[in-house]
């Protein structure tokens, strides 16, 4: 059960209860923009041998409802063609349904770097929590989140590549040593073309860094 569900049982209506899938909307602060198609089959075929073991959270809507966490169990149930699935009902607003979705995916590391990078950046812009309370929040040092933080500092087309070619959060903070975006660029390809691993771009760029520093004229003699 999510661990917010787990946290304040007084919050919801009844403990769970079966809610026709076609009466949950997403949630549209879901920090998660993709969702491998062949994990959510997998998902399908577990829930069809074992059923859904963890119930989802949901808010309620009016008549209806918003998911606040388990999207991935509700499209697998989607695929199998449920009528109805397993729901706690939690008693909050947008504001806090939003943050436990996104403090929720990052506890579970279910999103990619740049994704959990942009979800603490919604958190502090939008909702306005710090980064000391957001470090709290996930049981992590505020170096932590701010490390995060600075990987947004890479380009769109930057962070594309990274996570195409399957490149760690290492890697990228590698990168961020050098200012000059379009070194940078060049920089990328080569780690990409020649798949080099943490180490080699560790001391690629650093060989990088040193051959581009300002030479130090030596004194003129007297």
């Amino acid at each position: 059960m999510s661990i917010y569900c787990q946290k304040a049982p007084q919050k919801t209506e009844e403990t769970v209860k079966m809610i026709e899938i076609s009466r949950i909307s997403l949630n549209p602060n879901q920090p998660r923009k993709v969702f491998a198609h062949e994990a959510i089959l997998k998902l399908a075929d577990s829930i069809r041998q074992y059923g859904i073991i963890q119930p989802l959270c949901v808010r309620k809507m009016g008549e209806n409802y918003e998911l606040i966490s388990g999207e991935r169990r509700l499209r697998a149930s989607r695929e199998l063609g449920l009528n109805a699935v397993p729901c706690v009902i939690m008693g909050i607003d947008e504001q806090k349904s939003a943050e436990i979705s996104r403090i929720e995916n990052l506890i579970r590391e279910d999103l990619n770097i740049f994704e959990q990078a942009g979800a603490i950046e919604s958190l502090i812009d939008t909702y306005g929590l710090t980064q000391e309370q957001i470090a709290k929040r996930l049981s992590n040092s505020q170096s932590f989140v701010a490390n995060k933080l600075r990987l947004l500092r890479l380009s769109a087309s930057e962070r594309e590549k990274i996570i195409e070619n399957n490149l760690t959060e290492r890697h990228a903070r590698a990168l961020l040593r050098i200012l000059d975006t379009d070194l940078r660029e060049k920089i990328l390809e080569k780690i990409i073309s020649d798949g080099l691993n943490v180490s080699k771009t560790e001391e690629l760029i650093e060989q990088t860094l040193s051959n581009n520093e300002p030479k130090k004229q030596k004194p003129r003699p007297l």
